[in-house]
């Protein structure tokens, strides 16, 4: 009994005996070897099938998404315009000199940043 009980042990932990174990290790490690190709090829097929279909997709989507970019870019510059506007009298000396100079800067770079977008989602197309 005490020896049925650790045959069965060391079945279950993957020790084997000498001779058992390199035959049958031979035969597992050749057929998961095929296996591991045969799904290596799969995969690299199905990942060929899905890039071919989606490559349209892709520069499509990339045009759109620039130009999404873009106009939350612009976004800003609409939202301190008014600002800009309000404060130009204390543009050189005034009480809202930084809020001026703020909004001016904010303006300026937010809108290099959208019409550069848009200008590359033209180009892509």
């Amino acid at each position: 009994m005490r020896v049925a009980g650790r045959m069965a042990g060391n079945a279950v932990a993957g020790g084997e005996t000498p001779s058992t174990a390199s035959s049958a290790q031979q035969g597992t490690t050749a057929s998961a070897q095929v296996r591991g190709r045969n799904a290596g090829q799969a995969t690299r097929n199905v990942s060929k099938g899905v890039s071919g279909f989606l490559r349209p997709f892709k520069r499509v989507g990339g045009k759109i998404l620039l130009e999404v970019v873009s106009v939350f870019f612009l976004l800003p510059v609409l939202v301190f315009a008014p600002v800009l506007w309000r404060t130009r009298e204390s543009w050189q000396h005034g009480p809202d000199h930084r809020t001026f100079l703020s909004a001016a800067v904010v303006i300026a770079v937010f809108l290099y940043l959208g019409v550069t977008s848009f200008w590359r989602a033209r180009k892509r197309g």
